[in-house]
């Protein structure tokens, strides 16, 4: 299997634990405040990557580390305004399929920002997003809930994340305003997510501290708030972004995050059997339009391992 396939097939994985940790998240933090458990939360998920990738930390060089912080404060702000989205969101699944937003944003972000070249299909799948956006957030005239905002604006951060991250985690070279190449280094995927886990901890603590009171947090403790914390740091924190952030490093080209795709599809299920929720008509064509935007920004590769697969069964 090719590193392109194992990246692919990781990152299956990758949509099922961020989907477990939506049910993580959401129960946590009608327990406490939001921006709090998200400090919390990834400031144990990032300790517990740190003590594990301690050697590899101590040889990473000081560009390493300043390019991994740069993608943790990125990503800390993406969740800062994703957490804010689920405390105010009256719908998990809706809110999924707006964050999926991000996963089209990709490629317009490393094509703008990174000159990174982009297939026909990326530019067909925008305007099929814009759709099912209108159709998600116009269903009362033009009255975009707070948790729709907030979904939205932590998308377009999330797709600067996404490209940042898979390019600290492969090595590559540029050249710099003097006409000088220099090779940028690879970061490992375990320390990579270490510090970055560790970054948007303390960046979402920090925001906690000003925002947020936090004496009924600590002085009505809930033993089942633990459980929610604790799975929400090892399995939906760490193992989902270790993961992610290896399959990353499999793949140098960043329209491979697409694959979250499948994400959405997973919270909406699993919301409905967890929480009971349901979607009008309209909520259902806006999530089916962004789905199929994010099927058609990944066309080229889906139809090719498609075509593999059947030329597979014939040749078998």
């Amino acid at each position: 299997m090719s590193d392109a396939h194992k990246s692919d097939l990781l990152l299956v994985a990758v949509t099922l634990l961020a989907a477990i940790s939506w049910i993580f998240s959401k129960e946590a933090i009608l327990l406490m405040p939001p921006l709090l458990f998200m400090g919390v939360r990834f400031l144990i998920a990032g300790t517990l990557l740190a003590i594990v990738a301690w050697r590899p930390l101590m040889r990473l060089s000081g560009d390493q580390i300043r390019r991994s912080l740069g993608v943790g404060l990125v990503f800390g702000v993406a969740m800062s305004f994703w957490v804010m989205g689920l405390f105010h969101g009256t719908s998990m699944g809706e809110g999924a399929f707006l964050t999926s937003l991000g996963v089209v944003i990709v490629p317009i972000i490393a094509r703008a920002v990174f000159k990174e070249e982009q297939p026909p299909s990326t530019w067909l799948a925008i305007p099929i997003a814009v759709a099912g956006l209108a159709l998600l957030s116009l269903k009362n005239g033009f009255q975009p809930e707070p948790g729709q905002l907030f979904f939205v604006t932590a998308a377009s951060i999330f797709a600067l994340y996404f490209t940042l991250n898979t390019r600290a985690a492969n090595q590559r070279t540029i050249t710099n305003r003097r006409g000088e190449t220099i090779e940028k280094k690879r970061v490992p995927a375990l320390p990579l997510t270490a510090l970055a886990l560790l970054t948007v901890g303390l960046v979402t603590l920090a925001e906690s501290a000003i925002l947020e009171p936090w004496q009924k947090a600590f002085t009505e403790p809930n033993p089942v708030l633990i459980w929610w914390v604790l799975g929400s740091a090892v399995i939906g924190t760490a193992g989902r972004f270790l993961t992610q952030t290896y399959a990353q490093s499999l793949s140098a080209h960043s329209h491979g995050v697409v694959i979250l795709v499948l994400e959405p599809v997973w919270v909406a299920l699993f919301a409905a059997g967890w929480f009971g929720e349901t979607m009008s008509p309209m909520q259902l064509g806006g999530c089916g339009l962004i789905f199929a935007a994010l099927v058609v920004n990944r066309w080229g590769v889906l139809s090719k391992a498609l075509k593999t697969w059947m030329r597979n069964r014939k040749t078998g």
